[in-house]
């Protein structure tokens, strides 16, 4: 009888001594077992791509993965141990090398069941636990010890352990005694001993982040989920601006995400109605761009700023031309807006944008003041002294006053001139030949076509034949229409002036040869004979200058009527 009681003694001390083994997995695994998922992804083609295991670390849905797994997916899925299914929202951050990823998950409204991520390391020798995703209750988490751990990517572990890994239990928590989660099991190759798996520690998985340049990393741009928005705002706005050259359709979806994540960045609101007024100017858009440029208004932290963007956008919508104007969204409400934001924040961007919509409304005294103001700060450039010399032009102003400012527009370039100069090389030579400096501007035609390394078109030698016959510069004028026809040999005004240089200098015959083509091709161009008759007058064929006079009178010629009375 002894012996019996001391055998139920034993095998009950057995017992015991096994739930103290287990005990303290048996505290905190039937609750962490709910943190754990299983993972389904996507292709493309909505064909399953695999299936894995995951965890959640946060009550909002961030969870952890591994990134093998979600390669290639173009949308995922977890199944939570309640059996219940819910979509992967975005991706947080990833680490191919190490095979982890971040994600959150979208949750509907509810709360997740998160592992608390150890802040310590668990030291050689130490029982762990790993939990597999189930949803069965009272879940037995496998049992090991930590074998030797690592230091890698600075301050993290990555673990070797005595613990046996089934196939299903990769990315699964790996958890200390205090039931928190410190690594997720990673894949092991065929020849690892069975009783030995690795992990990488999930401190080094949580701090994965999104950030501005991440949109041109390869391997979170080899998934094909909506990745998150950096959690600093500036960043965050880098990548709004980088992904704004790209898909419209993600620029669109990460302004919306923006916003939710920033609601009391004016930025959002302003760049979404930009965004939505580039894509139409349809009424129900309209409001929504209102709605968001008043938001930004309410919640800007600079006034003046957002004022400005407001002024730019409402400029912008006016030069489209709107057949109707919706509401008040005119250049005066433009002008007022970035006027308000002059007073409190005296900027010579403000100044600028002051001066293109005074410009627009042909305000041009006002917006010459304005401008001036530009001119006299730091942001002076080649583009203000041209819009001085602008307005004072279309003020009427002297041409000495007009051809100061754009001598200290082109005076912003140094020689050798590049095509960052050509335009307002072109602009100072048409300034000159209407000011009658033909000389300097026959320089400044030389120059852009260096600048440009000679690629012009029939118009620009067209123009500068024009100022080269004024400049008495004949046999440029000459070699300059011939090219302007060989470039447009249809354009019969070119065979028109060439004519003309040539009688100039006295070649009639040269001239003749050439008015005879043009009217070759168009027998109709009236002025083509009335310049035919001149050039035979010089060669004293009276009879023949006379019927091309009448023939250029029979086309409705007005000028040929005084040469038939002069010379016959």
């Amino acid at each position: 009888m002894r012996k019996s009681i001391k055998i139920v003694l034993a095998l009950i001390v057995l017992m015991i001594n096994g739930q103290i083994a287990n005990g303290q997995s048996v505290k905190w695994a039937d609750k962490a077992r709910q943190a754990v998922f299983s993972v389904v992804t996507y292709g493309a083609d909505g064909k399953m791509l695999g299936t894995g295991n995951g965890f959640f670390v946060s009550e909002d849905g961030v969870a952890l993965s591994d990134y093998a797994l979600f390669k290639g997916a173009s949308r995922a899925e977890i199944v939570n141990a309640d059996g219940r299914r819910l979509q992967v929202l975005e991706i947080m951050g990833a680490n191919e090398m190490f095979d982890v990823l971040k994600f959150r998950v979208e949750m509907n409204g509810q709360k997740a069941t998160a592992l608390t991520v150890a802040a310590n390391a668990p030291t050689n020798g130490s029982r762990v636990y790993l939990l597999p995703y189930s949803t069965q209750k009272n879940t037995v988490p496998t049992q090991g010890t930590v074998k030797e751990s690592t230091r890698v990517a600075g301050s993290y572990q990555y673990y070797t352990l005595e613990l046996p890994l089934q196939d299903k239990m990769v990315s699964c928590p790996l958890m200390d005694s205090n039931g928190q989660v410190f690594a997720l099991a990673q894949q092991t190759s065929d020849d690892t001993d069975k009783n030995t798996c690795y992990a990488i520690d999930a401190r080094f998985a949580m701090d994965q982040e999104i950030s501005a340049l991440s949109l041109n990393d390869g391997s979170l741009s080899s998934i094909g989920i909506k990745k998150a928005l950096p959690d600093s705002e500036e960043q965050a706005l880098v990548t709004l601006y980088m992904a704004s050259t790209t898909n419209r359709e993600a620029y669109s979806m990460l302004l919306n995400d923006f916003i939710t994540k920033f609601p009391q960045s004016a930025d959002g609101y302003v760049r979404r109605a930009t965004f939505e007024l580039g894509k139409s100017l349809d009424e129900a858009v309209l409001a929504k761009a209102e709605a968001d440029l008043d938001k930004a208004l309410e919640v800007s932290a600079d006034r003046s700023e957002t004022l400005y963007e407001r002024a730019n956008l409402f400029y912008n919508y006016q030069l489209t031309n709107p057949e109707k104007t919706y509401k008040d969204w005119t250049f005066e409400k433009a002008l007022n807006e970035v006027r308000e934001a002059l007073t409190i924040n005296d900027l010579p961007a403000y100044s600028q944008l002051e001066a293109d919509i005074l410009f627009a409304m042909q305000n041009y005294a006002e917006a010459y003041t304005a401008i001036e103001k530009v001119n006299a700060s730091a942001m002076a450039s080649a583009a203000t002294w041209y819009s001085a010399a602008h307005c004072k032009e279309l003020m009427n102003a002297p041409a000495d006053e007009v051809i100061a400012l754009i001598d200290k527009c082109v005076g912003m370039f140094t020689p050798p001139y590049t095509e960052q100069a050509a335009p307002y090389l072109l602009e100072r030579a048409r300034i000159y030949t209407n000011a009658e400096k033909y000389r300097p501007a026959l320089i400044d035609y030389d120059e852009y076509y260096k600048a440009v390394n000679g690629k012009v078109n029939d118009q620009f030698y067209y123009l500068r034949a024009q100022c080269s016959m004024q400049a008495k510069a004949y046999q440029r004028a000459l070699d300059d229409y011939a090219e302007a026809i060989e470039l447009n040999p249809e354009e019969l005004t070119y065979r028109a002036e060439l004519a003309v240089v040539n009688m100039r200098v006295g070649r009639n015959e040269e001239a003749i040869k050439v008015l005879d083509a043009a009217i070759a091709k168009d027998a109709s161009y009236a002025e083509l004979y009335r310049l035919k008759g001149l050039a035979l007058l010089q060669l004293k064929k009276n009879n023949d200058a006379r019927a091309a006079f009448n023939k250029a009178k029979e086309l409705g010629d007005p000028q040929v009527n005084a040469l038939i009375e002069k010379y016959f």
